[in-house]
């Protein structure tokens, strides 16, 4: 099943349940959601429709719908089984909803389950710190045995919960106080000499009862004389600020890079720069040198479309990418440099270059950057030379030397993204207003690109694929939005915008403020969010939610014939007003 991970997704809303019958025949059908869904929120948003003469009860209390009879009402949920039974003359639709809630210390003797950590296998250098965590019965003694040592585990007096990434999408990204701070237990030691430790043994004390559990993963101390490097096989390695898919994304590291591992946690490789990749994305490299380089000179040079920076290295070394407005900064680690001679001439983008060793084992280029607006960038190794491409603004202003990538989310029974009251998937409604708003632009002389024209079964990459062969001048990926359970589905509506990288920061902010202002639409808001369409650095890429699926009303414009006509004219002249702005 191939999906989009779009906004909902990302959410935990409507689109994460399996397509939802809607009781095909009959007058009252809900949507969402599915009759034993699971959430961990404190509430719940009920999305459906009837007809909209006569009442429709929740628990036999009428709730609020549309003129033509949608509905969207919010009910708080408690910790366990939740029943809302809906009615509407003689029928009457009845859903379970459990409320999950993390599991809470023992009242007896013993450990929560899979509360030991580290969970994995663990490799790391001589004296750093080593943590060990437990969630265990209140008011006990806790402590880790390994390699002849036993390191006390503290009961920790007040610990704070995050919200979700997603909160910020519902006005909810507040800490939390953890309401089972009296049964977790932490503490920390160190080890000086390299070898493998086995597995913590987790001890727990109590009215004279004693209580051992394993840990799940063997931890070993590197030494620091035996070097391990790796080369990264992906076209594009994913570096992570930490040891899973939960960790920010760093700048991806090109095909071919090397680099020294300095520890390990379970599947992931921290790399000697700080970041960490997933061992799948690299091969274990022979060789008992570090990975380190020299860079001396450098050049550029001109290709159709682009500029391209080489600089020759010994070994492709980790490299991290630093946009502003008007600047372009590359790091190379592991690097120092012997650099006397740099030869770059006049440029369509590149003003001056300005380099430093800011540390002795990295190097720092700022380009400064003629244009007001960035249009693209690629990183890649051709052997040991990195070659940073830039890319050229467009010859003319207006849109007939402009190549528009579309991208209608979701698509196939597979993938129908969220759902409206009515049934109606996301997937339809996307294709429909990208096709419009292809022809749109080709009228004003736009060549458009589509990334699908039917039901295409894609995943994100393959979209982002598309991006990347067809190098448009911008990419545009066109959704409509959902909510996490939390939300509130009935007072919350509106145009958002999401880019990633600063290069597409005022195009997600032109086209967010154009449709808000010439539509009169609510104004969802603009945000900077890391999705697989807002990542492609080869053009300005935005994600744009056009309205909200589970708003009852909004959904009715989202729907109308007439309304879609005008959203695609009017989006096709937000386009064609950016390219042609001072």
């Amino acid at each position: 099943m191939k999906r989009f991970l779009g906004l909902a997704v990302l959410a935990g809303s409507v689109i994460l349940d399996s397509p939802q019958p809607t009781w095909a025949g009959e007058a009252l059908q809900v949507v969402y959601p599915a009759n034993g869904h699971q959430t961990a929120a404190s509430q719940i948003f009920l999305i459906g429709t009837a007809p909209p003469q006569g009442a429709v009860t929740v628990n036999g209390k009428v709730i609020e719908r549309s003129s033509t009879g949608n509905f969207a009402p919010s009910f708080p949920l408690a910790v366990g089984d939740n029943t809302f039974s809906l009615q509407y003359g003689n029928q009457t639709l009845t859903l379970k909803i459990t409320r999950t809630a993390d599991p809470a210390p023992p009242t007896t003797l013993g450990f929560v389950p899979d509360s030991l950590e580290p969970k994995t296998n663990l490799a790391q250098f001589p004296n750093e710190p080593l943590c060990f965590r437990a969630i265990a019965t209140a008011n006990a003694q806790v402590s880790v045995q390994i390699a002849r040592q036993t390191i006390p585990l503290q009961s920790q007096v007040q610990t704070v919960n995050l919200p979700a990434n997603s909160a910020a999408l519902t006005q909810e990204n507040q800490p939390d106080p953890d309401q089972r701070a009296a049964g977790i237990y932490q503490g920390c030691t160190a080890f000086s000499q390299p070898g493998v430790l086995g597995k913590p043994v987790f001890q727990l004390r109590k009215d004279g009862q004693t209580l051992e559990q394993p840990g799940l993963g063997t931890i070993e101390i590197l030494s620091p004389q035996m070097v391990s490097a790796v080369e990264v096989t992906s076209n594009e390695g994913v570096a992570r600020t930490g040891s899973s898919t939960d960790y920010s994304r760093l700048t991806p590291l090109p095909k071919g890079t090397q680099a020294r591992v300095t520890g390990r946690q379970g599947e992931w490789l921290r790399l000697d720069y700080g970041a960490w990749i997933k061992a799948e994305e690299t091969r274990p490299l022979n060789q008992e040198i570090l990975p380190h380089s020299l860079i001396r000179s450098l050049r550029s040079r001109q290709v159709p479309g682009w500029t391209e920076v080489v600089l020759p290295l010994q070994v492709p070394v980790p490299v991290s990418v630093t946009q502003g407005d008007r600047t372009f900064t590359l790091t190379l680690n592991n690097t120092t440099a012997q650099t006397d001679i740099i030869a770059m001439n006049d440029d369509p983008v590149i003003r001056r270059m300005d380099w430093q060793q800011t540390t002795p084992g990295q190097v720092q280029y700022q380009f400064h950057l003629k244009p007001k607006q960035q249009w693209g960038y690629k990183l890649r190794y051709e052997g040991t030379s990195l070659i940073l491409s830039l890319r050229h603004p467009p010859a003319d202003k207006g849109l007939a030397k402009v190549k528009v990538l579309l991208d209608p989310g979701h698509g196939s029974k597979n993938d129908l993204g969220s759902r409206g009251p009515t049934g109606v998937p996301e997937k339809d409604v996307t294709l429909t207003v990208s096709k419009l708003l292809q022809e749109a632009l080709q009228k004003r002389g736009a060549t458009v690109v589509m990334t699908r024209t039917g039901d295409e079964d894609l995943y994100p990459q393959d979209r982002v694929d598309i991006i990347n062969k067809t190098e448009p001048t911008i990419a545009i990926s066109v959704h409509y939005n959902a909510l996490p359970d939390s939300g509130d589905a009935l007072n919350t509506a509106g145009v958002g915008a999401f880019w990633y990288h600063p290069q597409s920061h005022d195009l997600a902010v032109f086209l967010h403020h154009y449709l808000v202002t010439h539509l009169k639409r609510p104004n969802y808001g603009i945000f900077w969010n890391n999705l697989a369409l807002t990542r492609p650095t080869v053009a300005p890429s935005v994600l744009m939610e056009l309205g909200f699926m589970i708003h009852p009303t909004e959904f009715e414009w989202i729907t109308a014939p007439k309304a879609q006509e005008k959203l695609a004219e009017t989006m096709a002249e937000a386009i064609a007003a950016w390219f042609t702005q001072p």
